[in-house]
């Protein structure tokens, strides 16, 4: 048999092919060496995406630069200048009775607008706007950095608890470290809670230096008069305990600080504390330099405050109070706020707390606000009349005795002392004296101070009309005048017109009955007095609240009426007349202080006469 051999062609052949193969598998797109492939992805990138892609990596760029700037300048702060937060954004919250807006940067009210108040000229109330406030933290970082939160961004944000509205501004280092502005806004509320804490700043903070609060405001106008509202816009303090001062043109410093409240006239703006601050140094600035020339603010007010580091963190449970200067809500607060209300000093002010504004408040659910004057006014008289009462009968005695009066004056026209001594017999035994007649006036001073710190300051008059007068807490202009008159104004007001007038018939009936006497040398001149009275009531309650004026109209007329029953219904002078002649002719018992003056007066005599 004959055996098997390779053939030569089979063997090329077979390595031909298996050549061929290896080349095809190693040409093959789906072998394992070319899953690396994407790396050629570039090659087939858009145009626009090629831009895309430069663009954004300059941006990264920017930011990374923008960083490094940021930390250069603010240091760990730096962080706050990088978050999306920074920028002049706004942050805006309301309840029933304000509508607030944060600002990003600075992380205070922008704006604060009193929802069911209008001023003057119909336009609503704002305490804050357009960069009229500022509130401010100085400190030092530990890196030696000075730096003030109103030029740094803060991170807002809003949250519910309950129906509080929170208000969360953070300045922050990290995500987890920051200074925080926390505000609270309850439901009908003028009163927010604010907090001021730090988190995690122990090592940022420098404790060798404080940190210092400053609030600054100028207070918008509200009202028609700006003389009559700027009279009652100033600062007021409490401090040590309970203690309350205010400024109204100038600078002052006190300790142991527990609120500050920007009052205008009928709205305030007050920084309260639960921790009271150490010092503090207050400043306020009339801003009003021409009164005939119409003025955007009244006044200034700038407070600086230090807050102390506890553990190199900041932690101070405040208050903002930011409403109407109303008597019955700041005293509800039961924080001693009643003070910033200007009701006058000791039995003056005991007098509007506990009788005039409890009594006018509750005459007022009844009637409207002119009528309640008047009732009030016609409450306060019948009240006072057993004092007029005796202020009358004086005036009355005084007049039956002036014939006998001027026969001494007449027969001692040479001597003053004997005719001195001689009247004060007269007056002894006729049971007169001209001192009877001024004690019950004085007796009714406090009332009419007192009064006359009231309606001002009643905030119920606000914007409240009666007759031709729009406003009681205001002028009720009758007519404008072309020229502007100092002191009295550039318009004409009725109700002082009227009160001069009334003013002047109970000084014609008052003090004419002893104008002769009051012209006895170190006696005043009455009949001066008789037309000055009137004259300062016409001109300087021009521009004075039409209510104030009301009242004094009423009340001269409800005395002159009063006066007039009593002449003709009550005295007889005849009577008076015969009484007093009985009581001359009755010996008299002369008390301790009569007797010595009249010893006194005799020695002296007798003295002059030694010399001559």
């Amino acid at each position: 048999m004959e055996e098997k051999k390779l053939d030569i062609n089979s063997l090329i052949g077979f390595l031909l092919i298996g050549g061929i193969l290896l080349w095809m598998l190693y040409m093959n797109p789906s072998a394992p060496e070319v899953v690396e492939e994407p790396a050629t992805d570039e090659v087939v990138v858009t145009p626009d995406e090629q831009e895309g892609l430069a663009q954004s990596k300059m941006i990264q760029e920017a930011d990374s630069a923008a960083v490094a700037r940021a930390a250069s300048r603010l240091g760990a702060f730096g962080y706050s200048a990088t978050l999306p937060s920074a920028t002049e954004n706004e942050t805006s919250v309301e309840n029933d009775v304000l509508a607030l807006s944060f600002s990003n940067k600075g992380g205070y009210l922008s704006e604060a607008k009193m929802k069911n108040y209008k001023t003057f000229d119909s336009i609503p109330v704002y305490l804050i706007k357009d960069n009229n406030a500022s509130l401010n933290l100085t400190f030092t970082t530990s890196d030696g950095r000075v730096l003030n939160t109103k030029d740094l961004y803060f991170e807002p944000t809003v949250t519910k608890n309950g129906e509080n509205t929170v208000v969360s501004m953070k300045l922050k280092v990290s995500p987890q470290e920051f200074l925080e502005y926390r505000y609270v806004l309850k439901p009908g509320e003028y009163m927010m809670d604010f907090t001021i804490r730090s988190q995690g700043l122990s090592d940022v903070l420098n404790p060798s230096d404080p940190v210092l609060l400053d609030w600054k405001l100028k207070g918008y106008r509200h009202a028609k008069s700006i003389t009559y509202e700027n009279r009652y816009t100033k600062l007021v303090y409490e401090y040590d305990g309970g203690d309350d001062d205010e400024v109204n043109d100038g600078e002052e410093e006190e300790n142991d600080i527990s609120y500050v409240a920007y009052k205008q006239h009928f709205f305030t703006s007050i920084l309260l504390t639960d921790t009271p601050f150490e010092t503090g140094k207050f400043k306020a600035e009339d801003l009003v330099e021409d009164e005939e020339v119409d003025t955007l603010y009244t006044k200034a007010f700038a407070s600086t405050l230090p807050l102390q580091l506890n553990g190199g963190e900041l932690n101070y449970n405040m208050n903002w109070y930011y409403g109407p200067s109303d008597y019955q809500i700041l005293n509800d607060y039961d924080r001693n706020l009643d003070e910033i209300i200007p009701l006058g000093w000791g039995i003056f002010g005991w007098i509007n707390k506990y009788v005039f504004i409890p009594f006018f408040s509750f005459i007022t659910n009844y009637m409207g606000y002119g009528l309640a004057i008047i009732v009030m006014t016609i409450a306060i008289k019948l009240v006072l009349s057993p004092v007029q009462y005796k202020q009358y009968l004086s005036q009355a005695k005084m007049k039956v005795l002036r014939p006998e009066i001027n026969e001494l004056n007449e027969k001692y026209k040479d001597n003053a002392m004997k005719k001195q001594q001689e009247t004060m017999k007269l007056y002894s035994k006729a049971g007169a004296s001209p001192m009877s007649g001024c004690l019950p006036a004085l007796m009714q001073m406090p009332v009419f101070y007192a009064l006359f710190m009231f309606f001002p300051s009643a905030f119920q008059l606000r914007q409240k009309d009666f007759l031709w007068a729009d406003d009681l807490s205001s002028y009720d202009k009758i007519a404008e005048l072309p020229f502007y008159i100092p002191f009295y104004g550039d318009h004409v007001s009725l109700f002082p017109i009227l009160a001069s007038i009334a003013i002047f018939i109970y000084m014609m009936m008052t003090t004419g009955q002893t104008m002769q006497n009051a012209q006895q040398p170190g006696m005043p001149n009455m009949k001066f007095i008789m037309y000055l009275s009137p004259l300062f009531m016409l001109i300087f309650f021009n521009n004075f609240a039409s209510g104030l004026s009301l009242y004094y109209l009423v009340s001269n007329l409800i005395t002159i009426g009063i006066m007039l029953f009593i002449k003709h219904f009550i005295l007889d002078e005849e009577k008076i007349h015969a009484r007093i002649q009985e009581n001359k002719k009755k010996p008299k018992k002369q008390g301790k202080f009569a007797r010595k003056m009249q010893e006194m007066m005799e020695q002296a005599e007798q003295q002059k006469k030694g010399k001559k």
